[in-house]
């Protein structure tokens, strides 16, 4: 790695619009993000586009199989 030519590293407290803040290492010193771990519905379980069944419960249920 050549000398000097790098950004230095430093603590950097992001914003979050839920109001959330968290630290970090950036080569800023303050950030604001729109969306993070604490609001995000993937994180949080609100995940509306969850899977309810596996292809196997459907072809069980299509052909009145039991479940073992």
């Amino acid at each position: 790695m050549k000398k000097g030519i790098h950004p230095e590293l430093v603590d950097c407290t992001f914003k979050c619009a839920c109001g959330a803040t968290f630290v970090a290492k950036s080569n800023k010193e303050t950030c604001s993000v729109e969306i993070c771990s604490e609001c995000h519905p993937q994180y949080t379980g609100k995940a509306s586009g969850a899977k309810r069944s596996t292809n196997i419960e459907k072809f069980k249920n299509k052909y009145n199989l039991e479940s073992k």
